[in-house]
């Protein structure tokens, strides 16, 4: 019956199983336990690491700006510096080119006072060793400049162009094309193809 009283041996039997199972649940309770103290060994392990690679990548990553950095200052640096010797050499050949111009501007003056003496001699054959000798001693001055790459401009039969040549007045010529230069009354000169003087002449009129 449920309210009989169990015999010493089923009551010890009874204790046993309970304390049995006491010990069962004690284990699996320590188990837990011991499986939760290693897993928090293992996050305490794993996270220093983790904060130790997010460092390592940070620096990497301000690192490779850095260099990126001193990468473009350096192409700048470069730039900068073939600039400033194509500024120098461009500077070197203008005064290679140009350095006698302030001279060569000196001499015009003589040479147009000796084209002036051969006219002045005209056909006179008493006077024709004294212009042969002028001729010759404007020749030379010539070819004294041509040396310089200085080149005279005389335009005498050709088309006006206004960026060598300077019109003093135009008069009718017929048979003549408008803008034709039909006198030069100054010839002018070029250093290395630049403009030293223009022109000076006369142009048909059209």
């Amino acid at each position: 019956m449920a309210n009989e009283e169990l015999n010493p041996v089923d009551q010890e039997q009874k204790t046993e199983s309970a304390a049995d199972q006491a010990a069962e649940t004690a284990a699996e309770t320590e188990t837990v336990a011991e499986a939760a103290d290693a897993v928090e060994g293992i996050d305490a392990g794993i996270a220093p690491e983790m904060a130790e690679m997010v460092q390592l990548a940070s620096d990497l990553s301000a690192a490779q700006a850095e260099i990126e950095s001193l990468k473009d200052q350096m192409l700048r640096i470069q730039a900068d510096a073939q600039n400033v010797r194509r500024r120098a050499e461009a500077d070197v050949e203008k005064a290679h080119k140009y350095g006698v111009e302030k001279f060569a501007n000196e001499m015009l003056p003589i040479l147009d006072s000796l084209e002036r003496a051969i006219e002045a001699f005209g056909d006179d054959e008493a006077l024709k060793p004294m212009r042969e000798g002028v001729e010759m001693t404007m020749n030379m001055f010539i070819s004294g400049l041509a040396k310089f790459q200085m080149e005279q401009v005389n335009p005498k039969g050709e088309m006006f162009d206004p960026a060598l040549h300077q019109a003093m007045s135009m008069i009718p010529v017929p048979d003549t094309a408008a803008n034709t230069v039909v006198e030069v009354m100054q010839k002018g000169y070029t250093l290395h193809g630049r403009l030293v003087r223009p022109a000076m002449v006369i142009v048909a009129k059209g």
